[in-house]
């Protein structure tokens, strides 16, 4: 490609409507002929339906409260059993299969027993959980949520 060749839009002059018929947008510019909208000085709010009651208006308000936070993946306490004398953290509970991905919160709660010691290491854990691994004669320690690696960093240290 040449510098000749570039189509640069940024420099692009605005459309002049109105301006006769070889201009291309002439006579009546883009409003169709006669109506509401190719009056002057009629502005229609954006849902005006024609005198239609509107669709807005028809579906009640969605009242209450939506929290845009994820919420925890869940791993049941005998799950940890598969990480027998290891150390479970979100890397390798999502290679167990036992979250669907590595980069979100992950909380244990109780369910069934622990039998094995166990390292563990996520973001959150119940009361009971924390003392069942404790009574196994493992540890729990609470980190952050790990962050994915930026795939811009990636690049720029590949070059």
């Amino acid at each position: 490609m040449k510098y000749n060749e570039l189509t640069v839009t940024a420099n692009k002059d605005r459309k002049r409507k109105g301006r006769g018929i070889s201009a291309g947008q002439g006579k009546t510019a883009g409003r169709g002929t006669k109506g509401q909208g190719a009056r002057t000085g009629k502005k229609l709010r954006a849902m005006f339906q024609g005198g239609q009651r509107a669709l807005v208006q028809a579906i009640p308000k969605a009242r209450g409260f939506k929290s845009l936070k994820s919420p925890a993946q869940v791993v049941y306490l005998d799950h940890l059993n598969a990480f027998a004398g290891k150390t479970a953290d979100n890397f390798t509970l999502f290679e167990g299969g036992y979250i669907a991905t590595p980069f979100h919160t992950v909380k244990v709660i109780l369910r069934g027993e622990l039998t094995e010691k166990v390292t563990l290491k996520v973001q959150g854990a119940s009361k009971s959980v924390q003392e069942a691994i404790a009574k196994a004669g493992g540890t729990f320690e609470k980190i952050d949520t790990p962050l994915k690696k930026s795939t811009k960093e990636a690049e720029s240290t590949d070059k």
